[in-house]
């Protein structure tokens, strides 16, 4: 098993950051407990989980940290605004940046960003705005589709379309989310996902994980629920198309602005890897899909929290 050696004092105080405003709560709790256990078999027993709700800069300040962990997810957590109060009260913490995370949680956006790298593939789709023409937007599109709200993680008001009639429904559930929505055709693949961690500043992929849910498609129920994926890890793939979707996750990576974390999913179809999206706050729950693809690569969970703790110590 590989040893991740600390770059951090062992007697710093570390707030893990969980919980929060979203939607994704309950998962951060998870994943915030889950790090905060192995920061403390790590010798860390400063570290302090924090549960983050309006008051958080207050909490921060007044708690004089030196470092933050963020286990959060989805808004507030993941989408730079948590990025933005650490910058300003200057507490280095893990995870990517103001600009990336703000990027990377606006599914549209990320799409635009990516799409100046040739690279990386993704599939066709509509950026519908809150008042925007649905039928108009999507008539160049091929069902079946994937309706988004286009700043949401989790699956949540995810809904996959097979034909017209059912869209304005599926496209009413996503508003409950945003105010925007993104509808993409629907790949008929399988689903893999990919961590990049960083060593030392230097971005490097994961083993690739190959997801069958025994669900139609990878929801919540499927992500969270012990029992309801069959993961396979390494992926069943050749080793020229291993190499091609790790290629593809490092590139989009850095072609977003990421660092020191993210997770890339993709849908395989005919050998080629098509990009969902990039996750910049990946899960870190005992079923969470980062902490098997790190740990099928010799990475167990205790040093993939030190690897990722040390991308704080050299952000500072």
């Amino acid at each position: 098993m590989q040893e991740i050696k600390s770059v951090i004092d062992k007697n710093s105080k570390i707030a893990v950051l969980c919980g929060g405003m979203s939607s994704e709560a309950e998962v951060s709790m998870r994943s915030g407990k889950g790090c905060y256990d192995a920061l403390q078999r790590l010798g860390y027993k400063n570290a302090e989980m924090v549960v983050v709700d309006k008051d958080i800069a207050l909490k921060l300040k007044e708690g004089k940290y030196d470092y933050a962990f963020n286990a959060l997810h989805g808004k507030y957590g993941e989408d730079g605004c948590i990025q933005g109060i650490l910058e300003i009260l200057k507490i280095p913490y893990t995870g990517c940046g103001v600009m990336a995370s703000s990027i990377c949680m606006n599914k549209e956006f990320t799409k635009r960003i990516l799409s100046t790298n040739h690279d990386i593939i993704m599939a066709k789709s509509a950026f519908v705005k809150k008042g925007d023409d649905l039928f108009e937007k999507t008539k160049d599109l091929t069902y079946p589709l994937f309706v988004k709200p286009v700043s949401e993680g989790s699956s949540f008001g995810m809904t996959k379309v097979d034909k017209k009639e059912d869209l304005k429904s599926a496209y009413e559930t996503a508003l409950k989310y945003n105010d925007d929505v993104l509808i993409e055709e629907f790949i008929d693949g399988f689903f893999v996902t990919v961590g990049v961690l960083e060593c030392e500043g230097h971005p490097f992929a994961t083993e690739i994980l190959e997801i069958r849910p025994k669900t139609e498609w990878y929801d919540f129920e499927a992500k969270y629920t012990s029992g309801m994926s069959e993961f396979i890890c390494p992926a069943r793939l050749s080793d020229e198309v291993t190499q091609k979707v790790k290629d593809a996750a490092v590139k989009a990576f850095e072609t977003a602005g990421c660092r020191s974390v993210s997770r890339i999913d993709f849908m395989m179809k005919d050998d080629i890897p098509y990009l969902l999206e990039i996750n910049t706050s990946p899960g870190m729950t005992t079923v969470s899909d980062l902490p098997a693809q790190a740990a099928a690569m010799g990475i167990n969970y205790d040093n993939l929290v030190q690897l990722i703790l040390n991308s704080a110590g050299l952000n500072k």
